[in-house]
C-alpha cells in the first residue's frame, strides 16, 4: 500500500490535471471535445434556412397564383363582354325587319312583289 501522503494527494480534487502522473508513462491520446455549442448552432442555421427557403418558395407560388388569377379575371371581364355583344346580335336577328333586310340585300323578293332591274343608270 502506498503512504497515506501520496494516496490522499491523487484522490484531492484541488490538484490540476497537469499535476497528476500519467498512466504507463507515455503520452496519453488527447481528449476530443465534442463541440456541442457548435455544431447545434450548425444544425439551428440549416434548421432557418430550411424555414426560410419553405417560406419564400410558398410566397412566390403565392405571387404566381395571385398573377394566374388576375389574367383569369381578365379573360373572364372580355368573354362576358363577348357573350352580351353575342346576345344582341342573336336577339337582332330573329327581328322580322333584319330578316327581311338581309333577303332583299341577297336579291330575294317577296311572294307576289314584282322584281324590276334599272340598268344604265347614267355612271
Amino acid at each position: 500500500m502506498p503512504p497515506r501522503g501520496q494516496t490522499a494527494a491523487a484522490r484531492n480534487p484541488r490538484t490540476s490535471r497537469a499535476q497528476r502522473p500519467r498512466p504507463h508513462g507515455g503520452e496519453s491520446l488527447p481528449r476530443v471535445r465534442v463541440g456541442w455549442d457548435r455544431r447545434f448552432k450548425l444544425v439551428l442555421i440549416a434548421a432557418v434556412g430550411l424555414i426560410c427557403f419553405i417560406a419564400l418558395k410558398a410566397g412566390v407560388a403565392l405571387l404566381a397564383a395571385r398573377a394566374q388569377a388576375a389574367q383569369e379575371t381578365r379573360l373572364l371581364s372580355s368573354l362576358e363582354r363577348q357573350h352580351s355583344a353575342l346576345v344582341a346580335q342573336e336577339k337582332s336577328l330573329h327581328q322580322r325587319a333584319t330578316i327581311v333586310r338581309d333577303a332583299r340585300r341577297l336579291g330575294m323578293v317577296a311572294a307576289g312583289e314584282r322584281p324590276f332591274v334599272v340598268v344604265n343608270l347614267g355612271h
